[in-house]
């Protein structure tokens, strides 16, 4: 009887508990039209590609440079740096499809390849003949297979800890998460605030930059209409190449790249730089101490300056 007894207490506190995180954490979608007046602006425009309205801003007048941001991550990533360049260039970043406000691609393609696509369709909407391109993590990796394909467009490449080689580590916990059946569905119902700022917290390297505003912004995000489902999907969908195939292909990039790295970046780690820098025939290494995986959020100020110093480099024609 005792043990019986145990076993209903057990089993009801574990129902007591999942119900406490079910009310804590399950959140509805929240249409984009609710989220426009928050993190729209003045500057923000749409345009149609492939039946997606997509979120764009420009400011500036210039050198076009575009931004691509990391994955869960929107164009507001950019805001620091565009404040700074907007003053010399034309700045142009978008909310790349599964994330922002352009929400979920109805294609369901969220392949490296199809973000390449999707980036040609928007500098041929734009009519941007030549441009400077910059990404961080997927968004760098995009940049770099966009270069490879289009170097007569990209004038100068900045990498901000990209992806696209192997990290020798185990994926980030919510990445295996969203590969995982059953948790990656209640995934779509149960994101708690705290999923969010846990995530913060290990792509920033000094939590105290971490406002409660920053950790609103990617939960309203991520649970955007479609974005929960669209990560889950973009997180099984990657095709995997070989190593050596995507080693090749960075050998082949002869545009002049800034590589710029933190240093405790715990998600892709500084010696993926080293291994880019060594690949690469035109580029430089220039890491920042004290930062993360999002050095132009967290480090603005020093990442800034590396940039504009690259930028204002000149090349031989």
């Amino acid at each position: 009887m005792r043990k019986s007894n145990l076993r209903k207490f057990a089993l009801y506190g574990c129902f007591v508990l999942l119900i406490i995180a079910f009310r804590s954490g399950f959140y509805i979608d929240i249409p984009v039209e609710s989220l426009k007046p928050i993190y729209a602006n003045e500057f923000s425009k749409f345009i149609e590609i492939d039946g997606m309205q997509v979120h764009y801003r420009v400011e500036g007048t210039g050198m076009p440079i575009v931004l691509l941001h990391g994955t869960g991550s929107s164009l507001h990533t950019w805001d620091d740096w565009t404040e700074n360049l907007k003053e010399n260039y034309r700045v142009i970043r978008m909310d790349l499809p599964a994330f922002g406000l352009t929400g979920p691609n109805k294609r369901g393609d969220y392949s490296i390849d199809g973000y390449t696509h999707f980036l040609d369709k928007f500098v041929s909407k734009m009519k941007l003949d030549s441009i400077l391109l910059a990404g961080n993590s997927l968004g760098g990796h995009i940049a770099w297979k966009y270069t490879l394909q289009h170097s007569e467009k990209v004038k100068k490449l900045i990498l901000v800890d990209a992806s696209g080689l192997s990290t020798h580590k185990p994926q980030p916990w919510i990445f295996k998460m969203a590969k995982t059946p059953l948790l990656n569905t209640l995934f779509l119902y149960i994101t708690p605030r705290y999923i969010l700022k846990h995530n913060l917290q290990q792509v920033y390297e000094d939590d105290s930059k971490i406002t409660e505003e920053l950790v609103t912004r990617y939960h309203k995000m991520t649970l955007r209409a479609g974005n929960r489902g669209a990560f889950i999907d973009r997180a099984k969908s990657d095709i995997m190449h070989s190593e050596s195939f995507k080693e090749d292909q960075l050998k082949s990039i002869q545009t002049p790249t800034l590589l710029l790295w933190g240093k405790n970046d715990q998600w892709i780690p500084v010696e993926n730089g080293n291994r880019m820098n060594a690949l690469m025939p035109n580029s430089e290494l220039v890491v920042i101490p004290n930062s993360g995986h999002v050095p132009m959020e967290e480090n603005p100020i020093e990442s800034i300056q590396i940039l504009n110093a690259f930028l204002n480099q000149k090349t031989e024609n």
